[in-house]
């Protein structure tokens, strides 16, 4: 079952594709993605990598988390799911309108 990391603390000039290099060694890759800021397609720093295999996933993280990349020292770990974010109207602020 595939396996989706977090690699934080990326050098802005890296690339997917430089990304997806690194990761190779330890398995088939299924996605790799640099997240981008939409204003200015600049690198946030960080991205993902999905790899195939669960414990290629698991010896990626103890092998490269802490290791440097490109000029910096990177974090790799197990992604977590992102929380779905309350629409507009839905719960979190109470208006607290007069009765």
């Amino acid at each position: 079952m595939a396996k989706k990391l977090y690699v934080g603390n990326l050098s802005y000039s890296t690339t997917e594709e430089s990304l997806g290099g690194l990761f190779a060694q330890f398995g088939e890759i299924v996605s790799t993605t640099v997240i981008k800021d939409r204003a200015t397609g600049q690198s946030k720093g960080f991205g993902f990598v999905e790899l195939a295999d669960e414990a290629a996933a698991e010896k990626a993280i103890t092998d490269l988390n802490g290791k440097e990349f490109e000029g910096r020292r990177i974090r790799v770990n197990v992604a977590e799911e992102k929380k779905p974010r309350p629409r507009f109207g839905e719960g979190g602020f109470d208006r607290g309108g007069r009765y």
